[in-house]
Protein backbone atom coordinates (compact mmCIF):
# COMPACT_ATOMS: atom_id res chain seq x y z
CA UNK A 1 0.00 0.00 0.00
CA UNK A 2 1.51 3.62 -0.80
CA UNK A 3 0.22 6.71 1.02
CA UNK A 4 0.07 9.57 -1.59
CA UNK A 5 1.16 13.03 0.52
CA UNK A 6 2.28 16.25 -0.48
CA UNK A 7 3.94 18.89 1.85
CA UNK A 8 5.02 22.02 1.92
CA UNK A 9 8.48 22.88 2.99
CA UNK A 10 9.04 26.33 4.94
CA UNK A 11 13.03 27.07 5.86
CA UNK A 12 13.14 30.03 7.59
CA UNK A 13 17.02 30.92 9.40
CA UNK A 14 17.66 27.54 9.37
CA UNK A 15 15.05 26.00 10.87
CA UNK A 16 11.96 23.40 8.94
CA UNK A 17 8.45 24.28 9.95
CA UNK A 18 6.34 21.29 11.60
CA UNK A 19 3.10 21.02 13.13
CA UNK A 20 1.82 18.36 15.18
CA UNK A 21 -1.27 17.72 14.32
CA UNK A 22 -4.56 17.16 17.74
CA UNK A 23 -4.54 13.64 19.06
CA UNK A 24 -0.84 13.00 17.28
CA UNK A 25 2.58 12.64 19.49
CA UNK A 26 4.89 13.12 16.32
CA UNK A 27 5.71 16.20 14.79
CA UNK A 28 5.04 16.11 10.47
CA UNK A 29 6.24 18.91 7.87
CA UNK A 30 2.63 20.80 6.44
CA UNK A 31 0.96 18.68 4.43
CA UNK A 32 -1.40 15.56 3.78
CA UNK A 33 -2.82 13.49 1.21
CA UNK A 34 -4.29 13.72 -1.79
CA UNK A 35 -7.99 13.91 -2.90
CA UNK A 36 -9.22 12.78 -6.32
CA UNK A 37 -8.25 14.36 -9.16
CA UNK A 38 -5.73 17.42 -7.31
CA UNK A 39 -2.90 18.17 -8.58
CA UNK A 40 0.41 18.66 -6.54
CA UNK A 41 -0.11 22.58 -6.46
CA UNK A 42 -3.87 21.97 -5.34
CA UNK A 43 -3.10 19.02 -2.36
CA UNK A 44 -0.54 21.57 -1.34
CA UNK A 45 -2.57 25.31 -1.39
CA UNK A 46 -5.58 23.57 0.53
CA UNK A 47 -3.36 22.12 3.35
CA UNK A 48 -1.23 24.54 4.00
CA UNK A 49 -4.69 27.37 4.72
CA UNK A 50 -6.60 23.71 6.41
CA UNK A 51 -3.74 23.39 8.72
CA UNK A 52 -2.02 26.29 9.08
CA UNK A 53 -4.49 29.22 8.14
CA UNK A 54 -1.86 31.05 5.23
CA UNK A 55 -2.69 31.35 1.79
CA UNK A 56 0.21 29.79 -0.36
CA UNK A 57 1.76 31.58 -4.11
CA UNK A 58 0.40 28.96 -6.65
CA UNK A 59 2.63 30.92 -9.44
CA UNK A 60 5.64 30.66 -6.27
CA UNK A 61 5.23 26.64 -5.63
CA UNK A 62 8.60 25.05 -6.71
CA UNK A 63 9.04 21.35 -6.21
CA UNK A 64 11.66 20.45 -3.89
CA UNK A 65 11.87 16.62 -4.28
CA UNK A 66 9.54 13.77 -3.78
CA UNK A 67 10.59 10.67 -0.92
CA UNK A 68 9.56 7.48 -0.06
CA UNK A 69 9.87 5.60 3.03
CA UNK A 70 7.68 3.05 5.24
CA UNK A 71 5.58 3.38 7.88
CA UNK A 72 7.02 2.32 10.80
CA UNK A 73 3.61 1.27 12.81
CA UNK A 74 1.93 -0.23 9.60
CA UNK A 75 4.32 -2.94 8.03
CA UNK A 76 3.99 -3.03 4.11
CA UNK A 77 2.93 0.33 3.78
CA UNK A 78 4.91 2.92 2.28
CA UNK A 79 4.39 6.70 2.32
CA UNK A 80 5.54 9.16 -0.42
CA UNK A 81 6.03 13.00 -0.04
CA UNK A 82 6.03 15.49 -2.76
CA UNK A 83 7.81 18.37 -0.90
CA UNK A 84 7.11 21.68 -2.52
CA UNK A 85 8.04 25.37 -1.42
CA UNK A 86 5.67 28.37 -1.85
CA UNK A 87 5.27 32.11 -0.72
CA UNK A 88 2.66 32.98 1.63
CA UNK A 89 0.48 35.56 3.01
CA UNK A 90 -1.08 35.58 6.46
CA UNK A 91 0.81 34.39 9.60
CA UNK A 92 1.19 30.96 9.79
CA UNK A 93 -1.25 29.70 12.72
CA UNK A 94 -2.05 26.29 13.80
CA UNK A 95 -6.06 25.52 12.60
CA UNK A 96 -8.13 23.69 14.98
CA UNK A 97 -6.76 20.31 13.79
CA UNK A 98 -2.99 21.03 14.43
CA UNK A 99 -2.10 21.20 18.09
CA UNK A 100 1.28 23.12 18.07
CA UNK A 101 3.63 23.71 15.34
CA UNK A 102 7.34 24.22 15.97
CA UNK A 103 10.53 25.15 13.54
CA UNK A 104 13.02 22.34 13.48
CA UNK A 105 16.85 21.75 13.27
CA UNK A 106 18.61 19.04 11.80
CA UNK A 107 19.31 17.86 15.70
CA UNK A 108 15.25 17.33 15.75
CA UNK A 109 15.49 14.84 12.66
CA UNK A 110 14.47 11.71 15.46
CA UNK A 111 11.48 13.62 16.63
CA UNK A 112 9.92 12.91 12.61
CA UNK A 113 9.07 10.32 10.68
CA UNK A 114 10.84 8.52 8.32
CA UNK A 115 9.57 9.99 5.15
CA UNK A 116 10.41 13.14 6.58
CA UNK A 117 13.70 12.71 8.04
CA UNK A 118 14.84 11.75 4.37
CA UNK A 119 13.69 15.94 3.44
CA UNK A 120 15.51 16.66 6.85
CA UNK A 121 18.62 15.27 5.13
CA UNK A 122 18.54 16.95 2.12
CA UNK A 123 18.26 20.18 3.03
CA UNK A 124 20.98 20.22 5.54
CA UNK A 125 23.36 18.56 2.11
CA UNK A 126 21.81 21.54 0.48
CA UNK A 127 22.79 24.12 3.12
CA UNK A 128 19.58 25.15 4.43
CA UNK A 129 18.96 23.11 7.79
CA UNK A 130 21.03 23.68 10.45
Amino acid sequence: MLIDTVAWVRVEDGRVLCARPRGKDVFYVPGGKREPGESDVDVLLREAEEELTVRLDAASARHLGTYEAEVPESPGTRVRMSCWTAEHSGDIVPSSEIEEIAWFTLADRAEVPPVDRLLFDELARRGLLD
